[in-house]
């Protein structure tokens, strides 16, 4: 991904976020057996830390069902 370049989710369809598939990825995670845990893990990884440093923080208030997924309280620019 080039830096600058819009966010946008996995297609054209409304309602269908990139927080949603990272949604996803954190219930595979506590569901896989150790090992392919672990290399899910190291993936997810890098893209937490390429996500986090394409947006910004959200200072406005999300919501309970947001709580604890940190990427749903990211903004994305243009």
């Amino acid at each position: 991904m080039q830096p600058g370049r819009y966010l946008t989710g996995p297609g054209e369809s409304p309602g269908i976020e990139i927080e949603d598939a990272r949604d996803d990825l954190d219930v595979a995670l506590r569901y896989l057996p150790r090992g392919a845990r672990a290399d899910l893990g190291r993936l997810v990884e890098r893209i937490d830390v390429e996500f986090e440093r394409r947006t910004l923080p959200n200072p406005g208030r999300v919501g309970e069902w947001a709580a604890g997924r940190w990427w749903w309280w990211r903004i994305r620019e243009r």
